[in-house]
């Protein structure tokens, strides 16, 4: 009162705030610690490690332990087939699921809702049912063990969900604009090509990315479909090298494993803005 105005104390957190923010603390570091002792375990040198895991750095034996994982793994070839599959397979599959989702949420087709279903399914069922029927195919086909036919697997699988986020992001789009474009006498692929297509882009993009890590980080397939190193995936690399015949030290396949993470780590870290932008779109 008297022209005086009382400043509002801050208010104490709730009880429940407090035990959901301790909740949220302690499952952030019982998360980050398989990352700590990877961490700590790649950088420990073969000659101190001592069989049991470690919890603090001693030394700095990370870049001896990639070399020697390099060479013990042929990680060149595998990463220059992984990087071919994540780029190939999510590019096409990203183009495939664009056109598809034009047709079923922009072209007038019968029953959109039956086909939107018919290709999301895609993504609900376990990838394991898939491994039989595709090795009895690649096989018939003559096209097991090679970049061609692990290639056609990982960009099929990679269809529907991307189809799901473009889809959903060209429904939000004003069917005027497509109206508009039609009146002008513009046929539906140039409506699709000059339109469309540019204006989902960020949902193209998020699809890419997505589908992208997929690839890099499968590994079900690549050690199903393929057995040489010239189809062989990088996670199957890793995969053999961290196998029970294999004499590698674990500090060395570790390294490995640190660093074939790096790149969809930074790839996601870099695009996170406009993936989590698109992804927001489309929820």
């Amino acid at each position: 009162m008297n022209g005086t105005v009382t400043k509002r104390g801050k208010q104490p957190k709730s009880l429940g705030r407090v035990a959901r923010d301790i909740t949220v603390i302690g499952m952030a570091l019982l998360w980050l610690v398989p990352t700590w002792l990877l961490v700590v375990n790649a950088f420990t040198s073969v000659e101190t490690y001592t069989g049991s895991p470690r919890w603090v750095p001693d030394g700095f034996g990370f870049v001896d332990n990639l070399v020697a994982a390099w060479d013990a793994g042929d990680f060149g070839q595998a990463t220059a087939n992984s990087l071919g599959y994540a780029f190939v397979c999510a590019a096409a599959a990203v183009i495939v699921a664009a056109g598809a989702a034009f047709a079923v949420a922009i072209m007038p087709v019968r029953r959109p809702a039956l086909w939107f279903w018919l290709i999301y399914t895609g993504t609900l069922l376990p990838l394991q049912v898939f491994v039989r029927p595709l090795f009895s195919a690649s096989a018939e086909l003559d096209l097991y063990d090679s970049w061609t036919g692990l290639a056609i697997v990982y960009t099929a699988i990679c269809v529907p969900f991307a189809f799901f986020v473009i889809r959903n992001y060209l429904a939000t789009v004003p069917r005027e604009i497509t109206e508009a474009a039609l009146l002008d006498g513009a046929s539906w692929w140039r409506v699709f090509r000059s339109v469309h297509l540019p204006l989902a882009k960020p949902a193209m993009a998020a699809a890419f990315i997505f589908q992208f890590v997929w690839v890099w980080n499968e590994l079900l397939f690549g050690i199903s479909l393929t057995f040489s190193p010239t189809a062989r995936p990088i996670m199957a690399a890793l995969a053999d090298l961290s196998s029970g015949y294999s004499r590698v030290p674990p500090p060395v396949v570790l390294a490995a494993a640190l660093a074939v993470s790096v790149p969809t780590v930074a790839l996601f870290f870099a695009f996170q803005r406009l993936f989590v932008s698109s992804m927001r779109t489309n929820i």
